[in-house]
């Protein structure tokens, strides 16, 4: 069964960064796109950013330039660096294996103002 787990979020303030990472198994890791959404209070989830088994990467608008996607094929993980975080990157984030609806339990982001 396919397992992955987030880590890495935390509270921060406007400004501040953090580094979410994460660690995947029961797949064959670099086979597959990754992805990283959120989803805030009361809204719906969605796509931050995907990187494809080859390194190619996209991003939602509003963390385009903030935001980076990783990948680390030989550990099987992916990372999502934020940078210059506002209030409204405020949200849990979840690790996705693209188009398999394989989710992991998410990791919480809070950004105060």
């Amino acid at each position: 069964q396919v397992q992955l787990v987030e880590s890495g979020g935390g509270f921060v303030l406007t400004g501040g960064s953090l580094r979410l990472s994460c660690a995947a198994s029961g797949i064959s890791f670099p086979l597959y796109t990754m992805a990283w959404y959120r989803q805030a209070p009361g809204k719906q989830r969605e796509l931050v950013a995907t990187i494809t088994r080859h390194s190619r990467t996209n991003y939602t608008d509003s963390v385009n330039g903030r935001f980076t996607i990783s990948r680390d094929n030989a550990k099987s993980t992916v990372a999502l660096q934020m940078n210059s975080l506002k209030p409204e990157d405020t949200a849990i984030y979840y690790c996705n294996v693209l188009q398999t609806d394989s989710w992991g339990r998410g990791t919480q982001v809070t950004v105060s103002s």
